[in-house]
This record gives C-alpha cells, structure tokens and sequence, in this order.
C-alpha cells in the first residue's frame, strides 16, 4: 500500500465533511491502494421519471466523477479537482448503488482514474474516467 493510503474509516470521514456526499446517502465499503468501492443509498430525489422510477444521469454522473476522484483521493490523501470527465450510460438504473473507483495512471500534474456504478442487481448502469490534478507536492 502506498505511504498516503488512507484507511475506508479515514475515507469516510473525509468524504462526509460535504454536504452533497451527505445527501447522496454514499457509504465507504472498501479502500486499497488506488480503489475504492462506495455505496449510495436510493433517493425518491433522485428520480427522474416517476412512470419509469429510473434515476436521472446527472446523479449517475456525479457518482462516475466523485468514485474516481475518491480513488485518487484515499491514495494521496488530498483533494484532487476535476479537469475533465467522461460518462457513458449502459442501462436505466433503480434502487441503491455500488460505485467502485480505480486509479488508472498517476502524473505529477494529471491522474486519470475510472469508476463503474452498478444497481441493486448488480448491473452495470454507468462507466467513466476523468482527468484530476494532482496537489502540488
């Protein structure tokens, strides 16, 4: 493990010092070096079409972007913005969620990092990657 990993308690307590990760309900199941897997508890808010009960892409987004944010996060230990995201939608998504983040490269000045959301079956919903900048050393 790195030397900055930090513990999924060290995580958690980071993580919910925001209000909008509050509100997202977004639990810490899991952290190793340069992964993480969060969870995120279902939101009637969420809910972009009350017909079809299905979650609006915008939370699924947020999710892609802050798990893989969150994985650089726990290995550095500092905040790391985003430079650049890409989110690919798979299917309609319900219920509770599983996020997990890898960290793909490393920079100096850019990381990049991955994350996959998947419903409460266990379906893949959502994928992306971002660019982050790195905190100056």
């Amino acid at each position: 493990m790195s030397e900055t990993t930090l513990s999924a308690a060290g995580v958690q307590e980071k993580l919910l010092k925001g209000p909008y990760h509050q509100w997202l309900g977004l639990e810490v199941e899991e952290v190793a070096e340069g992964e993480i897997t969060l969870r995120a508890r279902f939101r009637e808010e969420w809910v972009v079409n009350p017909v079809g009960g299905y979650i609006h892409g915008g939370i699924l987004a947020a999710l892609v972007d802050l798990t893989a944010d969150w994985a650089l996060v726990a290995w550095t230990g500092k905040g790391v913005p985003t430079l650049d995201i890409r989110v690919d939608y798979h299917r309609a998504a319900r219920g509770d969620l599983r996020i997990k983040g890898k960290v793909i490269k490393v920079g100096k000045q850019v990381s990049s990092a991955e994350a996959w959301v998947y419903d409460s079956e266990n379906r893949l919903v959502a994928s992306g990657r971002g660019l982050y900048a790195m905190p100056a050393a």
